[in-house]
């Protein structure tokens, strides 16, 4: 027994050490419980048919659970265990038979096992089956002997969940001390063969979040998640995790990130100021109808091109001239771009309305002073000369003959000076105007009558170009 002691320490020493062992698996822990059946005919020489003479040489324990093994994976597809059977021997090793005759037999054992399935994988009938070997001490009695023993096991489990299992196990457990050690004659041949069958359960695992992904292989331990996104969730079900997922509470494309193209114009919605509408890259996804580099939303006039400055509306351009009317100093009338907006001069039309009105300037005899019929005409030449505010006019006044010459000029020059006077006090500018008289020298008919003279006496209004 002080073998067995010292055994037993060791393998609690060791076992204790073993939980220090970083967990690597999910449910690190193996409890293992159910029937065995001993044959103490087995030894090395044994036929390997012999090994399953079941009716010959297979003795099986009365109750149904006699045989349990804990264990712990430490890695590496290693697991360390310890485990225990009994069970009552009535078939003997040939030679070594005692009729009627029934002893206990004990194990304890410490094992070290490892895993085969990564590189030999078993397939049968649909379901997986896990195998292994393993090999450790053990410590056996049988009737009133007791020694050391050297165990090599094989296996298989088969798991039907991440917990629940069976396990078949065959040991070979062959006596490691010498036949003088023995209190009595062997009551078996130096070896026997086990047989197992458990049912296993598998714990230790801890799953925070309940998504039947273990923390230790979870990387999203608190929240629930799915086995593809290692426990991580997709909430929107877009297959795309959501820790990757630009819109994880709306599904997506991958393209976009997880996001959608609600418009299809290219753009994902989260980066789409108009995401119901298909637009422009250039405008934020939103849509510039007419080209004017203004999203709809922002034109006043989005079908009609315009500058920014008119929130997107073009400048108003009543007269027509291509000069909005902001720039346009004649607003009212076509004119030229260079000429900013107003025309060159005059129309021949009004020119010669001008013209005309100007016959109708009347003076008192001799004298600068208007006649009463003068301001009205005088009005309505003003009236022409406003609608070309950058044009200048030349006023030319002219004489008959009778009289000095030197008194015509000086008329002359009064009466053209006083048309000046009066078209500048109705808001034409007087630097437009230019007041000139030519006296006597420039008839446009004849002074010999007095019809021709009354043509003579004139003021003219010329374009000055």
């Amino acid at each position: 027994m002080k073998k067995f002691y010292s055994l037993f320490l060791t393998t609690l020493l060791v076992f204790g050490l073993t939980t220090l062992q970083a967990q690597d698996k999910n449910n690190p822990w193996q409890f293992s419980f159910g029937a065995n059946a001993i044959d103490v005919e087995a030894d090395t020489q044994t036929q390997f048919a012999d090994f399953f003479d079941v009716d010959e040489n297979w003795n099986t324990a009365k109750s149904p659970i006699s045989m349990f093994t804990i264990s712990k994976y430490i890695g590496d597809n290693l697991s360390f265990g310890v485990g225990a059977s009994f069970n009552s021997i009535s078939k003997y090793a040939t030679g070594k038979e005692l009729p009627n005759t029934t002893n206990d037999y004990f194990n304890v054992d410490a094992m070290l096992k490892y895993d085969l399935s990564d590189a030999l994988p078993i397939r049968v009938l649909g379901m997986d089956f896990e195998p292994f070997v393993g090999v450790g001490p053990g410590w056996t009695w049988f009737d009133e002997q007791d020694g050391l023993v050297g165990n090599l096991s094989v296996g298989v489990n088969h798991w039907f969940n991440d917990v629940f299992g069976f396990t078949l196990m065959a040991d070979y457990k062959h006596n490691m001390d010498d036949l003088g050690t023995w209190k009595t004659p062997l009551l078996d041949e130096g070896g026997t063969m086990r047989w197992s069958a458990m049912l296993s359960v598998k714990f230790g695992g801890t799953d925070t979040d309940g998504d039947g992904i273990y923390d230790d292989h979870d990387e999203c331990p608190e929240v629930p998640g799915l086995e593809e996104f290692n426990g991580c969730p997709d909430t929107d079900g877009d297959g795309i995790q959501d820790s990757e997922d630009d819109c994880p509470m709306v599904a997506g494309l991958t393209e976009f990130n997880g996001c959608p193209d609600t418009d299809g114009d290219g753009i994902a919605d989260n980066k789409d100021r108009c995401p119901k509408v298909a637009g422009l890259e250039s405008m934020g996804g939103c849509p510039d109808t007419d080209g004017d580099g203004i999203a709809d939303g922002q034109d006043a006039c989005p079908k009609v091109a315009g500058p920014r400055g008119n929130r997107g509306c073009p400048w108003p351009d009543t007269d027509g001239d291509t000069v909005p009317d902001k720039d346009d100093k004649c607003p009212e009338v076509p004119g030229t771009v260079a000429n900013d907006g107003c025309p060159e001069g005059p129309t021949a039309e009004d020119m010669a309305k001008i013209t005309e009105l100007s016959r109708g300037i009347q003076f008192a005899f001799g004298a600068t002073t208007f006649t009463e019929g003068a301001p009205p005409v005088l009005d309505a030449i003003v009236s022409i000369i406003l609608k070309y505010p950058t044009a200048s006019f030349s006023v030319e006044g002219h004489t008959d003959s009778i009289g000095t010459k030197g008194f015509n000029q000086s008329l002359s020059e009064g009466r053209a000076a006083a048309v000046v006077n009066y078209l500048s006090g109705r808001n034409v500018s007087a630097d437009r105007l230019s007041a000139v008289g030519f006296g006597e020298n420039n008839p446009i008919d004849t002074n010999v009558n007095s019809a021709g003279r009354a043509n003579n006496r004139r003021v003219e209004i010329l374009f000055v170009k």
